[in-house]
């Protein structure tokens, strides 16, 4: 699998370009399913979902202009049969999966199959935006649990990547991460672990990770 993992989604032109080239063809020629889980635990959950959905966000991930856009509530997969919805993500171009709770995304992975779905999607195109792509890496760092798992009582997620990330890295003062936040978060991660603002992704192909970015990104536990 190929992963873009974004603090804040598809928001300049670098990152597109890059989506651009993990796909190796137009996004006017490749086929999305969207993944809005993550967002349910949080207060207006559903309008949040109608928001990604709908691509009327600052940084549109669903509004660019994808052959088709489909939705995959993780959910709602338990109750389905697999021959509802496994053929389809396996025959999709890219997942695009918004924020929210890494926590409950991660365990909503685990419980409707997706999770042990990833390594056989080996040309499937991954694109988070905070949660989304936090879900990728060892842990997220109790500074952002919320929502606990009823199996577990940790801050561990899949796994995928090998480095936690902390995101929305903002001036002092702004709305988002301090950096001072993210040095006192980063001090309690055991692995690699980056600081990045929402100019910012993670391009990750066949385990090489390279930083794309249009704003500010720091590596704080090398």
């Amino acid at each position: 699998m190929k992963l873009l993992l974004a603090s804040s989604g598809i928001s300049n032109a670098s990152i597109e370009r890059a989506l651009v080239d993990l796909l190796g063809k137009p996004i006017a020629e490749s086929t999305a399913l969207c993944i809005p889980t993550g967002v349910q635990p949080f207060p207006g959950g559903p309008g949040h979902v109608y928001q990604f959905i709908s691509g009327a966000t600052r940084s549109p991930m669903c509004g660019l202009g994808w052959k088709s856009l489909g939705v995959l509530e993780l959910t709602a997969l338990p109750s389905l049969d697999e021959e509802c919805w496994v053929p389809l993500v396996q025959e999709t171009d890219v997942l695009l999966v918004a924020g929210g709770d890494a926590l409950y995304l991660c365990h909503w992975m685990r419980q409707s199959g997706l999770a042990d779905m990833l390594p056989s999607l080996g040309d499937t195109v991954w694109v988070g935006l905070s949660a989304g792509s936090m879900v990728m890496t060892p842990r997220i760092g109790e500074d952002f649990v919320q929502w606990r798992p009823p199996t577990a009582d940790d801050d561990t997620t899949l796994g995928i990547v090998d480095f936690s990330i902390c995101p929305h890295l903002a001036p002092d003062g702004m709305p988002g991460n301090s950096m001072a936040e993210a040095e006192e978060w980063a001090a309690k991660i055991p692995n690699r672990a980056y600081a990045v603002d929402d100019e910012t992704a993670f391009k990750v192909t066949d385990g090489n990770v390279e930083v794309i970015s249009e704003g500010q990104w720091k590596l704080l536990n090398p």
